[in-house]
């Protein structure tokens, strides 16, 4: 599924994190990832709950929790993935329940040739289809740990406010522990995530006029 071109310029405001993460999550689908010279359609992410998820790093790293303390919504979390693959993530913290939303997936838009080069491709669905790709992809390491999404242009997302993007739900996935919650959430019909979605028995259908306790639901 081919996303038209995202028409607003205004990028989302730390106001966008401070809602319930499964919202947050859900509603980044659609936005487009700007990343300095490079973009994206954000096309997949996943959502975990800071508090009492057991495949969130807060569960068992006191180091993710004191980013969680000292850092405000919209805060860029950082880390490395089994020693070889950086992982993106934004921070939602200011309303009832705080969260960790890791973006899985993109479909490039802008700084093909630069993707290209860093990812050693020309393909362009093999750029960003999957959370490690998309890191390299972007050239995202460690540096880039506790810079926030809403304190400039370099890094953030934009949204068309008027669009009504149709979101997929299904099970999060490369996780070993709470596999059966439906926290992963992808762009309808896209060509460009990391993994196809789960049968339809597995899954609900949302759009963006969804409550969080529909995202719950099985």
């Amino acid at each position: 599924m081919h996303v038209a071109a995202v028409k607003t310029t205004s990028p989302l405001v730390s106001s966008f994190f401070m809602r319930d993460p499964l919202v947050c999550a859900r509603e980044l689908v659609g936005t487009e990832l700007v990343w300095e010279k490079c973009s994206g359609i954000v096309v997949e992410t996943e959502a975990y709950l800071t508090l009492g998820d057991e495949a969130c790093h807060t569960f068992a790293r006191p180091s993710a929790r004191a980013f969680v303390e000292r850092n405000t919504a919209g805060a860029i979390y950082i880390y490395l993935n089994y020693g070889v693959h950086w992982m993106l993530n934004v921070l939602v913290k200011g309303a009832a329940r705080s969260g960790l939303i890791l973006i899985r997936a993109l479909e490039p838009r802008r700084g093909l040739s630069l993707m290209r080069a860093r990812r050693g491709t020309e393909e362009v669905h093999r750029l960003c289809s999957g959370p490690g790709k998309l890191a390299q992809a972007l050239d995202i390491t460690k540096r880039h740990h506790e810079l926030n999404f809403c304190t400039g242009p370099r890094y953030c997302f934009l949204r068309d406010e008027d669009r009504d993007v149709p979101v997929t739900a299904d099970p999060r996935i490369g996780i070993s522990r709470a596999t059966d919650l439906p926290w992963r959430f992808t762009l309808a019909g896209s060509s460009f995530v990391s993994v196809p979605v789960r049968p339809p028995n597995a899954r609900k259908r949302l759009t963006r006029a969804g409550t969080a306790r529909t995202f719950t639901a099985r």
